[in-house]
Parts: structure tokens; sequence; C-alpha cells
């Protein structure tokens, strides 16, 4: 879920074109769990290959990439590695959610209401290993990097961006922001037409930045502050927040007061958890210093034995992307040179 800080940040809409030879570090997990989510039948069900195995992840991967990269925006996913100590409630607390979710679907799927059915199915979704496999199969056929970070990947994807080995942090959370990320890029691999979540209406979901020194500017506050704001609104590491506190009172509070422990109201709540541990992972993200991605180049032939061979992909949708993407177009030539340069 990660931190919501919802319409308090200011954000910035942008085209993706905009984004045109920029290195996007992406947070993989929140990725794939996006398309796993959104990539279903009318009743909920994942796209599947003739061994019933799903797909949906792969699918959304592979045509969105494909997308990105004749844009010339160069990628690099960044995979969760062990979560932190810190995060066990709220990974327990989306267990018994997902759990409780597969329980309405299959009641929705007995009554046929397909629209619950498919509510409780986005609700469900979860992310094996085998599909995190797949991912990596597909990204290193696709010539893009990933890496495996050593605990959250959006931490290990902000200190890259702190490094400048990339230009920005891509995922829908806003957690980057608070590990130090200098600018997130929210909705790239989601942007389009989009189906509401439980409901039969569309909506246009377009590209936005948040860049962190625009936001501290703005708010007129301190990183560490930002950071005990976000604590006052639930993190993963206190999925709770506090009772009775939204933005507009949190935002007052620390106004008043300048920091979270410093908080006399909230003086017993705060006391109850482990608010300064919290703080120090953000501060000091735990992740791999000096991690510098490398491109390679497009491999037809292994895209097309996994995707096609390998998972019952279209091979003639296959083959039209890879064209996009592959130089066989030569008004693409001068675009893959500085993708793959």
């Amino acid at each position: 879920m990660g931190v919501d800080l919802g319409d308090v940040l200011p954000r910035k809409k942008i085209a993706l074109e905009a984004l045109s030879n920029k290195k996007i570090a992406i947070d993989a997990y929140n990725t794939l769990y996006q398309f796993l989510a959104i990539i279903r039948g009318v009743g909920g069900e994942h796209l599947k290959d003739s061994r019933g195995r799903v797909t949906s992840h792969l699918s959304g991967l592979f045509y969105r990439n494909v997308n990105l990269m004749e844009l010339n925006i160069k990628l690099v996913y960044v995979f969760d590695g062990a979560p932190p100590e810190l995060k066990a409630v709220e990974i327990d607390r989306r267990r018994k959610q997902r759990d409780e979710a597969r329980r309405q679907y299959a009641v929705a799927l007995e009554a046929g209401d397909m629209a619950s059915a498919r509510k409780y199915a986005e609700a469900s979704t979860s992310l094996r290993q085998d599909m995190v496999v797949e991912s990596k199969q597909l990204l290193d056929a696709m010539g893009i990097p990933w890496v495996d970070a050593p605990s959250e990947g959006e931490a290990q994807a902000a200190v890259m961006a702190m490094e400048g080995t990339v230009d920005a942090v891509g995922s829908q959370d806003h957690d980057s922001l608070l590990f130090g990320a200098p600018l997130l890029v929210r909705n790239i691999t989601i942007s389009g037409r989009r189906r509401l979540p439980s409901k039969n209406i569309f909506i246009e979901v377009e590209p936005e930045t948040i860049s962190l020194q625009e936001t501290l500017k703005a708010l007129d506050m301190s990183r560490e502050q930002l950071i005990d704001f976000g604590i006052l609104m639930g993190t993963d590491f206190n999925p709770d927040g506090f009772k009775g506190i939204g933005p507009v009172k949190g935002m007052k509070l620390l106004k008043t007061y300048h920091s979270l422990d410093k908080i006399e109201p909230l003086k017993e709540e705060i006391a109850r958890i482990e608010y300064q541990a919290i703080r120090d992972l953000f501060l000091h993200p735990p992740a791999t210093k000096g991690v510098v991605p490398s491109w390679g180049k497009l491999k037809d032939d292994a895209l097309r034995a996994f995707l096609v061979d390998e998972h019952s992909f279209s091979a003639e949708r296959v083959d039209s992307a890879i064209k996009r993407i592959s130089g066989l177009d030569a008004s693409k030539t001068e675009t893959l040179e500085k993708w793959f340069g």
C-alpha cells in the first residue's frame, strides 16, 4: 500500500514523451501487482497460457515496456528483498485482506455477480515467486536491467536516484519521496484509459511527477518533517496511523509542534509506536550503494520462444511489438541507437 499523502503534495501532469531519454527506476513489485490486478477477464479471471499458468503480469510487462521503449525511456526494475521487521503487521494485514477477498470472490461467482467477482478478484491479488522469476526472464530478453534490493525496492530505487544513477523513481506509492528520491513519477506503467476498481466507469490516467525539493518548499517542511507527516498519516511500518488525524490536522500539528515526538496531544499514542526506528528507516534507506544498471540488446528469438512458444502469446502480436523496437523500421533507428547506446 505505502504511505498515501493524497492531494497534499504538489504534482505536475506530464506527457509520457516528456520522459524521453530519462532513466527511471521502477518499483517492480508495485508494478507487477498492478498488472495482476488490472489485466483480468470480465469475471476477474487472470489471463492464462495453454497450460493454465497466469500470464497477466507478463502481458502487462511486455506491452507496456514496448510502449515506453519506443519513446526512448530507459527502465530499470528494482525488486523487493527481505521486508523490514517493522513491516510485519502490515504484511499480516494484507494477507488477511487477500484471504477475505478470495472468500468473497467465490461467493460472488456462485451468485453470478460478475461485477463483485471482479472487484474481489482484484483485491485478492498476490505475487508469487515464480511470477517474479518469469518477469526477470522477460526483462532479460528485452535487454532491460533489473536489480534485487536488499530490502524495500522503493528504498533501493530512491538511493539510485539520489546517487544520480537514474533520473527518477517510478511507483504509485509516495514512499520513495520519504526515502529521499528527488523525483517520483506516478502512472508511468498504467497511464491511459483505465477502469475504476469496483465501478463500471473509465477514467483517463495521466503520468505525473512529484519533486521532493518542490514539495518541501511548498509545504515549508524539512525532509524529516515530511517523514513525520507520513508517519502521522500511516506508513507500511505503522499502518493504522493515528485515529482522527487527517492531512489537514496532521499538517497543523506539525506546524505547531515542529516534530512528531513533541506533539503533546498525541504523546501517549506516539509512544506506542517505534517512531524513531521508522524515521531512521526512511532517513537511512537499506540499500546497496553504487548500483549502475547496464542496458542490453533486444533478443528477438528469446522473446518469441518465451512468450509465444512457452506462454501461448499471439505470435502476430508479439512479432508486431518486437518490430516496433527491434530496429527493423528505419524510422526508429536513431531512437534505438540512443536506447542501446
